[in-house]
């Protein structure tokens, strides 16, 4: 028998007034924007997906295995995270089937970087991840351009023994 379960993620950063902060989003780099505020590199859409994957396996939360208060994880490479967070979810049995990603933001446009971004952050889950972009028209923090939120669901599967 075949057990599946599903987890959702939500991750939210503020825009940084740092000119030397770089945006970063599924891996790659969008140069000419403000980059997010995070103590690792605030890469939203990487820590969303971690999180979807971790609650579907019931292993806690990003801040829990990577804390901000641990200077190991300052400006690390969020694509580090979550290939970690694919290891502790496999150690514990479970296969990734799929990551799906909705992401709000006002800049940058996501679609003509989407495949890039598809790609590195299923190479770091080792199953495929969605992206989507979404627009937030205008509407409240977002809508005013003051950050990025994203929001995941996962999909894991294990075999019953």
């Amino acid at each position: 028998m075949l057990n599946v379960r599903v987890g959702q993620g939500f991750d939210i950063h503020r825009f940084s007034d740092d000119p030397a902060r770089r945006l970063v989003l599924g891996g790659v780099h969008f140069p000419d924007v403000a980059g997010l505020v995070g103590h690792s590199d605030a890469d939203v859409i990487a820590h969303c997906a971690a999180d979807a994957l971790l609650g579907a396996a019931g292993l806690g939360d990003i801040g829990q295995h990577f804390p901000d208060t641990d200077p190991r994880w300052e400006g690390v490479d969020s694509l580090v995270l979550l290939a970690e967070v694919a290891r502790l979810v496999a150690a514990d049995g479970w296969q990734v089937g799929n990551v799906d990603c909705s992401v709000v933001c006002e800049v940058p446009k996501l679609a003509p970087r989407r495949i890039e971004m598809q790609q590195r952050l299923s190479a770091a889950a080792g199953a495929p991840v969605t992206v989507k972009g979404r627009r937030a028209e205008g509407i409240g923090a977002l809508g005013r351009r003051e950050g990025i939120a994203c929001w995941a669901v996962a999909v894991i599967t294990k075999e019953s023994t």
